[in-house]
């Protein structure tokens, strides 16, 4: 975008790319709208020249008409694929989707997150979820079998509940069945591991768990599968009743953090009135489902944060239920609500539950509890606020774009400075930029700060653009891998010139080379 051979400003000795003072700001506010998006087009018209992937040219066709308006496309049904371990679950998800897909991980420690697929059959499109991340200790798997199938069924529209037909149905597979027959979503009952018509029987015993027809198949030799997908056709929703993308009604926020930071103290006083538990499950406990709650004269749908709490005496997996409680909920909202004690020090739990948010790419707030507890008059109280001031600056850099509330939960102080934080990080993670006005930017801040040199070359930014909003995903065709300083500093600027506070800003890279002639 820039031929600029001027000096390059330097990295930073910590790698961050130091871009000094420019006029930007000024310069772009100079800048005409209709003369940006023209020279945006032109821009546009040079990636002609350029090896071109499919991919490439349906964002491009994308960009003829932006508008105003953020557009969705009705969410795709959902289809749940849940059971115990080794029922062959990955196997049928590879055979549905007819490629070798879902790899089972079985490491000690290590969780798998519910991975999700687009999958087709008859040309209905669908999305297709695979329950992972099994809690290896034998002791724990009823309650981590059913503290998946519990999400996955809440976040889905159709259920498959797979069970390994030579080994009949086990006390585990009764547990899950029990949730099933309260979901009332559609159930099939598939009878795995099937191989041949001898071995139908075996399938025949399962009509007792009382889900209906069992549907035998092969996972593993496709026997009985387009016969299960025929049947699923008929009872999928040509769109899915559990959308994430719901268009209208409140906005969804998730409560997050780790335990007794004060989050139900929150919810409560949001809420105006004690939550209790309404349900029990062996080794867990559930929260209430969706609340609507009034604040700040507005109503927010506070999500059911799924809360799947392990047993105080066993100890190993515990942050396998925390992870499992935190995605659950974000996969639900659309902003986070981080709740961080400020009487503690702040913990690496702390920063991985932040940092699952970021994942997730859900608008983010930070309440900082307890603040009633730093008084001045108070030596130590005064020590403890000083080494937090130096804690965020240290372990909340990365997420110093996130609004900030002080508030005490358990009295209601600040509760109402709570929902313009809200406003303003779901306003930044609906926000979008125009091309062209995107482009001036690329365009104006290279020409004021180069990317550096690397082994005499320097990557151009050939073309820019905004692919979508929440959160804000721009993506950069390049002639080379952008540094990773450099990359940082585009997002920096691109968030004091537009805002964008409270949401994380995804910059992709698609670097292209010219055509050969």
């Amino acid at each position: 975008m820039s031929d600029d051979t001027r000096p390059t400003d330097a990295l930073a000795d910590d790698g961050e790319y130091d871009g000094g003072e420019d006029r930007l700001a000024e310069t772009l506010a100079d800048i005409d709208d209709d003369l940006a998006e023209q020279r945006a087009a032109t821009l546009r018209a040079s990636l002609s020249d350029y090896d071109l992937e499919e991919e490439d040219s349906a964002l491009l066709a994308g960009l003829v008409d932006e508008g105003d308006g953020v557009e969705f496309l009705p969410a795709l049904p959902v289809v749940a694929i849940v059971g115990r371990p080794n029922v062959g679950k990955s196997a049928l998800v590879n055979r549905i989707l007819g490629r070798r897909e879902a790899v089972v991980e079985d490491t000690p420690g290590v969780t798998r997150d519910r991975v999700t697929y687009k999958a087709e059959w008859m040309d209905r499109r669908y999305t297709l979820v695979d329950t992972g991340g099994w809690e290896p200790d034998a002791r724990g798997i009823d309650a981590s079998v059913a503290a998946q199938a519990e999400i996955a069924i809440d976040l889905c529209d159709v259920v498959m509940f797979v069970v390994d037909a030579m080994v009949g149905a086990t006390s585990t597979d009764e547990h899950v069945v029990k949730l099933l027959r309260k979901s009332g979503k559609p159930v099939f009952l598939v009878a795995n591991k099937i191989d041949d018509a001898r071995q139908e029987p075996e399938a025949a015993a399962l009509w007792n768990l009382g889900l209906g027809q069992p549907h035998p198949v092969s996972a593993i030799h496709g026997r009985g599968v387009a016969d299960l997908l025929d049947e699923l056709m008929k009872v999928l929703p040509e769109v899915s009743a559990v959308a994430k993308q719901e268009i209208g009604g409140p906005r969804r926020v998730a409560i997050l953090g780790r335990p007794n930071v004060g989050k139900s103290s929150l919810l409560n006083k949001a809420a105006g009135e004690e939550r209790v538990v309404v349900n029990e499950l062996a080794g867990t406990t559930r929260d209430p489902v969706d609340e609507i709650v009034e604040l700040g004269g507005k109503l927010w749908r506070f999500v059911d944060t799924a809360g799947i709490r392990r047993r105080v005496h066993l100890q190993q997996g515990a942050d396998f239920y925390a992870s499992l409680r935190t995605s659950a909920a974000l996969e639900k909202a659309e902003v986070a609500v981080v709740v961080l004690d400020v009487s503690e020090s702040l913990s690496e739990q702390d920063v991985r539950i932040i940092d699952l948010v970021l994942e997730s790419g859900r608008a983010l707030v930070l309440a900082f509890n307890k603040w009633d507890r730093l008084n001045d008059t108070d030596l130590e109280n005064a020590d403890r606020r000083r080494y937090l001031e130096r804690e965020i600056e240290q372990d909340l850099a990365h997420v110093a774009w996130a609004p900030r509330v002080n508030i005490s939960a358990r009295t209601g102080r600040h509760l109402d400075k709570l929902v313009p934080a809200l406003e303003t990080a779901l306003a930044s993670w609906d926000q979008r930029i125009s091309t062209g006005k995107f482009n001036a930017f690329l365009s104006e801040l290279v020409a004021e700060h180069p990317h550096p040199l690397r082994g005499g070359k320097q990557p151009r930014i050939l073309f820019g653009t905004q692919a979508s909003t929440r959160p804000p995903t721009f993506v950069l065709f390049t002639t080379g891998f952008l540094d990773p300083g450099y990359r940082r500093f585009i997002q920096r600027r691109l968030r004091e010139l537009y805002g964008f506070e409270g949401t994380p800003i995804v910059l992709n890279m698609r670097v292209r080379e010219r055509r050969q002639r």
